[in-house]
């Protein structure tokens, strides 16, 4: 299934966070926080938006930002403009 999102909404597919911390220790699912880094998916039809955000960029976005949903199995998020808060370089 594909998912096109509308006007100034971006479709990011979820990355986890570093499950042991530095000294080896395991974080279990139920401690860990929601993800806040993401990679887009597809971009939504705001002209304006998809001068700045393209697929495969990294982004972070705010932790309680956008609609989750899963598609084949995957988590991902729909998220508004408004919630991202960066684009991540290399």
């Amino acid at each position: 299934m594909k998912v096109k999102p509308m006007d100034d909404r971006v479709l990011v597919e979820l990355l986890e966070e570093e499950t042991k911390t530095a000294s080896g220790i395991i974080i279990p699912d139920t401690a860990k926080e929601k993800p806040t880094m993401g990679k887009v998916i597809a971009v939504g039809t705001d002209e304006d938006l998809k001068e700045y955000i393209k697929e495969g960029d990294k982004i972070l976005f705010g932790k309680y930002g956008g609609e989750d949903i899963t598609l084949d199995g995957k988590d991902y998020k729909i998220i508004q403009r408004s919630d991202i808060l960066a684009i991540l370089e290399d």
